[in-house]
């Protein structure tokens, strides 16, 4: 299975992102303005006025933005995506890409831990065996737990949610 680029998941994310309710102007607005302010390679002021247009409907407009972003290249996809995550939040995590790594990441770290489980508990009974290993797998939960806890609470907590 090959990584998704960020271009990749704009062609997935466009109809969702063009969906209606699913981004206000405002936040269209905030995202075209840090995209021309902080990366002015990426929107020059030309293509800001446009984009920020009133003229215009919000759907064209959106619309316009992210086929100018998916042929301008990885990039400037990838700062779109910051942008999305810093000024619409909640929508960034219901992102159809961002749902099908999910299970994919739940997945990992459950295989991880079984992994751990059977090398303790099915490992050779010699003490001389893997001794150090032991003593560094039994610390392990401690080691793993301040930095995988908080990503499967999350993953737990948006799982639950959704019930």
């Amino acid at each position: 299975m090959t990584e998704q680029t960020y271009c990749d998941r704009l062609v997935q994310d466009t109809p969702f992102l063009m969906g209606h309710g699913s981004l206000s102007e405002q936040q269209v607005d905030r995202i075209i303005l840090q995209l021309n302010r902080y990366y002015p390679q990426i929107l020059s002021n030309k293509d800001a006025e446009k984009f920020r247009n009133p003229k215009a409907s919000l759907r064209v407009r959106l619309c316009d933005l992210l086929g100018h972003l998916q042929q301008s290249g990885e990039r400037d996809c990838r700062e779109f995506y910051r942008a999305l995550y810093i000024h619409a939040q909640p929508l960034h995590s219901r992102l159809p890409s961002r749902l099908a790594l999910r299970p994919v990441a739940f997945l990992a770290c459950l295989g991880l831990a079984a992994g751990l489980a059977l090398l303790v508990y099915c490992g050779p009974p010699d003490p001389k065996v893997l001794r150090g290993a032991r003593r560094v797998l039994g610390f392990s939960p401690i080691i793993v737990d301040r930095h995988v806890s908080r990503f499967l609470l999350a993953f737990l907590t948006d799982d639950l949610g959704r019930l």
